[in-house]
């Protein structure tokens, strides 16, 4: 595979499902809409795609997307199926932006597709040359929190907007204090004028300092900094000065490329906030599955990655969930490109027994918002019920009898349930 980038497609069209590859074929490497005197044999040979597979599926008798050309004399059938179409590496070189111009590019209007979704990539080790991969992943970011035999637990600071600063310092200097292994900002607090993002990390990193100074534990806190190339690095070098050390990105705001080039900057734990993935991926007939995504995300660089959470308040069913984990905990070239899967939304003690028993793996990272800043006793008090709920789990304890002596996960089942 040392020469080819191979891709799998599930599409719909009209068409035959040959000649619909085949469309897919000339489109994205030597073709277009009809033969030229320059794509000679030879240059075909050496640079046009080729189909590995096609695998039919069922019939629909609707298109799954407007606007999809029908041949004369269809009888209103839409075949289905699963390509795999491999296309040179030479063609494209070790660039994920090239290589999505490759793999989807102007495929998703093509007329004589009906419906399209990449599926997965398999790509050349070329690609890890250039690519960094995490810097922490897995074990990184547990020496880092000293956190080993339970998933990492964290929170997200609430309310997500609106706090100054000298309100976040407040929430930072409980949670740090009670001993939270990880907190981040919201993501769509950023650097907003009323609370400066320089502000907030100088005053949340001298809340986390004072902390571990009296308790010997450094909470990570994943800043966002998330903007234009050159502000978000200068939010980085903020991070490093006050003695962080992970900061958060929204991947689909700045971009693979910029992902990478954070990466070959950044000496900390790079957390990968996945939003805006619903407008690839909610439409089961178009765009991109997170089997694709999240192979170029790690590849660029993410130590941790956002899956949702179990019984989550998205459209997220939980079998893509557990898969996401998997992939997540599945090198793509080597171990050290596994990444911390990221469980979050309507995460709370209670969920902790379900979600090993389906998961089977501490390997995680568990983030609460309500379930942690919603609990009676304050968000300290949620941090601990959460960590007895792993325990209780990972123990195969029932929670009602794990709490009998354990009043935070008491008031946790008694507040949530």
């Amino acid at each position: 595979m040392k020469d080819q980038v191979v891709a799998t497609y599930w599409l719909e069209t009209a068409f035959s499902l040959e000649k619909a590859s085949e469309i897919i074929v000339s489109e994205q490497s030597t073709g277009t809409f009809m033969p030229l005197p320059n794509e000679t044999e030879s240059l075909k040979q050496r640079h046009r795609a080729k189909i590995v597979s096609i695998e039919p599926r069922e019939i629909s008798p609707f298109p799954a997307l407007p606007g999809a050309k029908v041949p004369a004399g269809n009888k209103g059938e839409y075949k289905r199926g699963i390509v795999k179409i491999a296309f040179p590496y030479e063609n494209i070189g070790p660039s994920i932006p090239n290589l999505l111009a490759t793999v989807a590019g102007n495929l998703f209007e093509l007329e004589e597709l009906s419906g399209l979704r990449l599926l997965d990539l398999e790509l050349p080790p070329q690609f890890q040359e250039r690519y960094e991969g995490p810097r922490f992943g897995i074990s990184g970011t547990r020496e880092l929190t000293g956190v080993y035999n339970r998933p990492i637990i964290g929170t997200i600071i609430k309310p997500n907007i609106g706090l100054s600063t000298d309100e976040l310092r407040l929430i930072v200097r409980e949670l740090a204090t009670s001993g939270i292994d990880f907190i981040k900002d919201d993501e769509v607090n950023g650097n907003a004028p009323y609370a400066p993002i320089a502000e907030r990390i100088k005053a949340a990193m001298e809340e986390i300092e004072r902390a571990a100074d009296r308790t010997g534990k450094k909470t990570m806190y994943a800043f966002n900094i998330t903007d234009d190339i050159d502000p978000m690095l200068r939010h980085l070098e903020t991070v490093i000065k006050h003695g962080g050390n992970c900061v958060m990105v929204s991947i689909n705001s700045i971009g693979f490329a910029g992902l990478a080039h954070l990466r070959k900057q950044a000496p900390v734990c790079i957390h990968g906030h996945r939003n805006q993935w619903g407008m690839m991926s909610r439409y089961p007939y178009l765009g991109m599955s997170f089997t694709a995504y999240q192979k170029l995300c790690r590849l660029s660089g993410v130590d941790h990655m956002h899956v949702n959470g179990l019984n989550n308040k998205f459209h997220e069913s939980n079998a893509s969930v557990i898969s996401g984990v998997r992939e997540c905990l599945t090198p793509i070239f080597k171990e050290a490109d596994t990444v911390v899967p990221v469980l979050s939304s309507k995460q709370w003690a209670g969920a902790a027994p379900d979600t090993y028993r389906t998961l089977q793996t501490m390997d995680l990272m568990n983030i609460a918002g309500g379930g942690i800043h919603g609990h009676p006793g304050g968000p300290g008090a949620g941090f601990r019920s959460l960590v007895q709920g792993w325990e209780a789990a990972m123990a195969g304890i029932p929670l009602d009898e794990y709490a009998l002596s354990r009043v935070e996960l008491k008031q946790a089942l008694d507040t949530f349930s």
